[in-house]
């Protein structure tokens, strides 16, 4: 099996965690999409499964590789929250996916995402406004990136630069 690889800028993904007077929290993270992709890159697509089950209301994930050497399956695994509320039954789907990506770090994809420096945008960078008592983005519709992002000898990230799609925040 090769190495896991450190996830790519285009492969990170920024969510707006907490909305204040003097601008957003983010948060850095990666979609289960990623994951399926690194996991095909390392392993190829037949080299690698997953399972699901659930443990006292608790859905959990288990991503198993195959071992070459030693002719079997080893596993990994993790639980998952629900991550969605709407009216269109995407609560469980959320908790696989956070189950399946959370199974992911303890396989070390995206571990280094556990190194991300506080986020934090001014809201000269993202104008906020207070709607109702409380903050909110003033274009809810505003899409934070990744656009570069650096590493350490010790994989830490080091250099981190955050887009709006048309400045650098």
């Amino acid at each position: 099996m090769k190495d896991i690889p450190k996830l790519t800028a285009d492969q990170i993904e920024v969510k707006v965690k907490k909305v204040g007077e003097k601008g957003v929290v983010a948060l850095l993270y990666k979609t289960a999409r990623v994951d399926m992709e690194i996991l095909d890159e390392v392993c190829g697509p037949m080299n690698w499964k997953c399972s699901y089950r659930e443990v006292k209301g608790n859905l959990y994930c288990t991503i198993s590789l195959w071992d070459e050497e030693k002719s079997q399956w080893i596993d990994k695994e993790d639980c998952g929250i629900e991550s969605r509320e709407d009216e269109e039954g995407n609560q469980k789907k959320g908790e696989a996916s956070d189950a399946f990506k959370r199974a992911g770090f303890k396989w070390g994809i995206g571990r280094e995402l556990y190194s991300a420096p506080f986020v934090f945008i001014n809201a000269e960078n993202a104008p906020v406004e207070q709607r109702n008592g409380k903050w909110a983005m003033r274009n809810p519709f505003t899409n934070f990136t990744v656009k570069q992002i650096g590493f350490d000898d010790d994989g830490r990230i080091n250099l981190l630069t955050v887009s709006d799609g048309k400045k650098l925040v």
